[in-house]
């Protein structure tokens, strides 16, 4: 039986790269409806990244710019600055994000950059090979750690969402999964509450967005998603890590 599937507007008709498992499809569907429902496509730029959605230039029918290795937050500042009115986003995966990119996500929350971050984390280096990243969980097995990831030489992962949060810059930042239905859709609420923050001009926005990566975890989709549930989501716990209300306003 042939199954067709309607097309999302935001989306082009290029066949995705991404391996079969992968987070990146659903998150970009997500991101694709959200602009749409805005009714945003003429003014949105992306920032695409060096990783897996280095070509995510192809897959969005919204402008995109390619960002050097970890510098998005930079570009995006320097695209808000000269386009005040247009959605700016960058989206952008752990290596990206919190290795090269430290300095930039970091100094781009704490000015309050009017910005959204649409921050992919798999715990992991997916498309070099499966190294051990920032996010890489203790005694995790990576590339570059086969026998887990110690930390008394290889140090703590990162975690974004609590770390940006203390920053007087940043407005609004929740980490989301995508591994379900029910989380998939509190995905999207998520993703758009960020937009609406940037719509107002409020400030940073920040959606964390733990994915899977069956690769270069060595598991299949489905072991992944197992895997998924029971290490990356008690790591990392989901939910609002800051949410500024406006003045006058009730927040979310």
């Amino acid at each position: 039986m042939n199954v067709v599937y309607e097309k999302t507007h935001g989306l082009t008709d290029a066949a995705l790269s991404y391996c079969p498992g992968c987070s990146h499809g659903i998150i970009h569907k997500l991101v694709a409806e959200s602009i749409v429902e805005m009714e945003a496509e003429g003014r949105t730029v992306g920032v695409a990244p060096v990783g897996c959605s280095v070509m995510a230039y192809d897959f969005f029918s919204f402008d995109m710019v390619q960002a050097p290795h970890g510098r998005a937050p930079a570009v995006a500042t320097g695209l808000r600055r000269a386009l005040p009115d247009a959605v700016i986003f960058s989206y952008q995966g752990d290596g990206d994000l919190a290795a090269i990119g430290t300095a930039e996500i970091v100094h781009a929350a704490a000015r309050g950059e009017n910005i959204t971050v649409i921050f992919v984390n798999n715990a992991i280096y997916g498309m070099t090979g499966g190294q051990m990243a920032p996010t890489t969980m203790p005694e995790q097995i990576t590339q570059t750690s086969p026998f887990g990831r110690k930390t008394n030489t290889a140090g703590y992962p990162i975690r974004v969402c609590e770390m940006l949060s203390t920053l007087d810059g940043v407005i609004y930042a929740e980490r989301v999964s995508v591994h379900n239905i029910p989380n998939i859709k509190k995905a999207k609420a998520a993703i758009k509450k960020a937009f609406d923050v940037q719509e107002s001009k409020r400030g940073f926005s920040l959606v964390e967005v733990l994915a899977t990566c069956p690769t270069n975890w060595g598991f299949t989709p489905v072991e992944a998603i197992e895997w998924h549930k029971k290490h990356m989501i008690p790591y990392y716990p989901l939910g609002v890590y800051k949410d500024v209300k406006p003045e006058g306003g009730d927040g979310r």
